[in-house]
């Protein structure tokens, strides 16, 4: 997928998040581990949350920003990669984690690459900060899943 304005990109991202969900609420149907349904639960919830999030600073955001544009910010097709994912009946927690933080690498890897093409400036400021509190909202997954472990 090519991305022109930072507006279609960030509403692609929010799409890609609540596909994300789908696709957490279709292992949790396919899964046998409570635990990994759990962990399924809460990152289906958090998707939907991040989307969310995305949506309301599209709303809230100057248009000058939203309508900046940009040449080449080319993107895989993150949501047939989603719906083309097979449920392994026997995934276990590590399973999960590990599809979890490639997906969502990938995803902040477009957010990295928009950042580092953008001009010094407020957009590229606000892009850097996502890509930092989506990295802090990563560590802090793969600890709370470290101490499930310990349960």
């Amino acid at each position: 997928m090519r991305f022109q304005q930072l507006n279609e990109q960030l509403a692609y991202v929010s799409k890609c998040r609540l596909e994300m969900a789908k696709l957490y609420r279709r292992l949790h149907d396919g899964v046998d581990s409570s635990r990994v349904k759990l962990m399924l639960e809460y990152l289906q919830q958090h998707e939907k949350e991040v989307s969310q999030k995305i949506d309301d600073y599209i709303e809230e955001a100057p248009s000058r920003l939203l309508e900046l544009w940009y040449n080449d910010i080319v993107f895989e097709d993150f949501i047939k990669r989603c719906q083309d994912l097979v449920v392994k009946a026997n995934m276990d927690e590590d399973d999960l984690l590990e599809l979890h933080l490639d997906l969502d690498n990938r995803l902040i890897g477009l957010l990295q690459k928009t950042a580092e093409s953008s001009v010094p400036g407020d957009v590229k400021n606000a892009l850097n900060d996502l890509v930092r509190v989506e990295k802090i909202q990563q560590q802090r997954l793969v600890h709370n899943s470290i101490r499930m472990e310990d349960i």
